[in-house]
């Protein structure tokens, strides 16, 4: 039920559902750099006011640039994110706009499932963050659209610092007389947003390495009105075995739209490795990886040993390897209730209306389907568009209480060839590119 102790959710309900007829108008609803749908083409520049720029130099010396957005269904968005290693000249951009799709809650009795990004406005949720939920940082005042509560439009709460993530690298050659090691930063962004009874911290964390992982940390109260499992589904809260708190699941959609080396063409590809018994002779398995391009649309699975990349088709690296993302889902348990859920990534081709992963609020035209599963139609892929579905199934315990403990899920975009070596090598072994040298 998605009632809660502020009843922000009841209005903004309705005003998700008033939004809906303007959206199909081909209205969007945002605040930040540029109000309108984004384009296909090349990735413009990253020409956002002072006011939705964030650029961040990092301890390392690596600096993320980036324009952030705000919607009233989505949340927090960013835009054209480009990143300076030391070393390189200029900043290498990535991702055109990456974003919230959908935070998908069905209850595990049957009886009710949200989509809390399009049914309940998510974005309109968004709390204001205390100094102390912000340590070493900005916090940024956001102008919420079409905000359901006028006398809150402007929230501080969009929060940029960095913190420290342990070692880097570390390193002792074959001798004990020097040892390498540094220790990494990330720029953290992050907003809490309340949806019911439940509050999304939804955070960005860009690494001095390249790396982006971004999560959905789920907190704030079990719901008073959900304590009704009896039927098995849920578990006992509280003393005895009077109060079952039903069991649920949430199912988190991304959707990034690289723009590597600033050119939205760039390519898919999977791989699959593949362990057999020793051959005659040999002492241990053999393990093969093989490499298939995805060239149409594609719902594609997690498996054992798979994986896939993003890969550049407008720039290279100092050793003339083409650079690309690698996509590392984190832990998930699929959900198999929904079409749109019962696979773990999509690559789809770019379509400006193709905005949520379900219930998809864009002007997409008669029988184009609302869910991303619908997508899948064979088109080739010349702009792909990623999304990410990664589920947690959220069964009570008495520690959920009172307040509940964050629970995460999420993935990251590691860089795979995006530059000629680790990018914080330190001075002394930057010629120490290739196959290492004996002694050396």
């Amino acid at each position: 039920m998605r009632l809660n102790r502020n009843s922000r959710a009841p209005r903004r309900a309705a005003v998700a559902l008033a939004a809906v007829g303007a959206l199909a108008a081909g209205a969007t609803a945002g605040a930040g750099p540029a109000a309108a749908a984004p384009q296909a083409g090349p990735v413009p520049a990253a020409g956002c006011s002072a006011a939705y720029r964030i650029e961040q130099k990092l301890s390392s010396g690596t600096t993320w640039r980036m324009c952030w957005r705000y919607e009233s269904k989505a949340g927090l968005v960013l835009e054209n994110v480009s990143y300076q290693p030391p070393g390189e000249p200029r900043p290498i951009k990535v991702l055109a706009r990456a974003g919230l799709a959908q935070i998908h809650v069905p209850y595990d009795d049957g009886n009710i499932e949200y989509d809390d990004l399009t049914s309940y406005a998510f974005g309109e949720g968004l709390m204001d963050l205390a100094p102390g939920e912000c340590p070493g940082g900005t916090i940024k005042t956001v102008r919420i659209p079409g905000a359901g509560e006028p006398e809150r439009p402007d929230v501080k709460g969009l929060c940029t610092t960095t913190r420290a993530r342990g070692h880097a690298y570390r390193m002792q050659g074959d001798s004990a007389s020097k040892v390498y090691q540094a220790q990494g930063t990330d720029l953290l962004v992050y907003t809490a947003n309340q949806v019911g009874w439940y509050e999304y911290i939804t955070e960005w964390r860009f690494q001095d390495d390249g790396t982006i992982s971004t999560s959905v940390g789920a907190t704030g109260s079990l719901s008073p009105f959900d304590y009704d499992a009896g039927d098995g589904r849920g578990w006992p809260i509280g003393k005895g075995a009077k109060g079952y708190a039903t069991s649920h699941s949430h199912n988190v959609f991304w959707r990034f739209d690289f723009g590597l080396d600033g050119s939205t063409r760039g390519r898919i590809e999977q791989y699959d490795s593949k362990v057999s018994p020793p051959a005659r002779g040999q002492e241990a398995p053999t393990n093969k990886t093989t490499r298939t391009r995805i060239t149409k649309e594609l719902a594609g699975d997690a498996r054992n040993m798979r994986w896939w990349r993003v890969v550049s088709a407008a720039g290279k690296n100092k050793d003339g390897h083409p650079r690309s993302y690698e996509l590392v889902p984190g832990p998930s348990a699929k959900y198999p209730g929904r079409s749109f859920t019962r696979h773990d990534v999509y690559f789809t081709q770019y379509a400006a209306c193709e905005r949520y992963a379900s219930n998809n609020l864009g002007n997409c035209g008669a029988g184009h389907g609302k869910s991303v599963d619908k997508w899948v139609d064979g088109q080739t892929l010349t702009h792909p568009v990623v999304w990410a579905n990664v589920g947690f199934h959220h069964v009570a315990r008495d520690e959920d209480q009172q307040p509940m403990p964050v629970h995460w899920q999420g993935l990251s975009l590691v860089p795979r060839d995006v530059t000629a070596m680790n990018p914080l090598t330190p001075a002394d072994l930057r010629d120490h590119n290739g196959q290492p040298q004996e002694g050396g």
